[in-house]
C-alpha cells in the first residue's frame, strides 16, 4: 500500500478531480487547508520589505491557499490515481497546479473494505 499526498494548487479542478477519483474506486481521502512556505513567508516580510508583496502579485495574485490530499492506496490504484491528477489539472508540471508524492506503507488500520 502507498500513501499518495497531492498539494493542489489549481483549486478550482477540485471538485472534478474528487468526482474522478471516486469513479475510479479511490476514496477515503482526507483534505486539509495548506499554505505554502513561499507565501508564509512573503505574507511575514512584505511589510518590512515591500517587494516581496510585489512579486507575489505578480506572480500569483489570487492564491494563497492549497488543499492537501491524503488517501491510501493499494499498488495497483498508483498510476490510475497519477493520470486522473494530471488529466484533471492539465498537467503537473504547469506552474503553480501542484506536487503529487507516495509514501510506502508499512502498516494500516482501519480501513474499510
Amino acid at each position: 500500500m502507498q500513501l499518495l499526498v497531492l498539494v493542489l494548487n489549481k483549486l478550482e479542478v477540485l471538485d472534478e478531480l474528487l468526482t474522478q477519483m471516486a469513479s475510479a474506486g479511490i476514496s477515503g481521502a482526507t483534505i486539509l487547508n495548506s499554505t505554502g512556505m513561499a507565501t508564509t513567508l512573503v505574507h511575514h516580510t512584505e511589510e518590512d520589505v515591500p517587494l516581496f508583496g510585489i512579486l507575489r502579485k505578480m506572480l500569483n495574485p489570487d492564491r494563497e491557499e492549497s488543499k492537501t490530499i491524503f488517501t491510501v492506496l493499494k499498488e495497483e490504484q498508483l498510476e490510475t490515481a497519477k493520470e486522473i491528477i494530471n488529466r484533471v489539472t492539465g498537467g503537473l508540471s504547469k506552474p503553480n497546479t501542484g506536487i503529487v508524492f507516495t509514501l510506502p506503507i508499512n502498516s494500516v488500520e482501519g480501513l474499510v473494505k
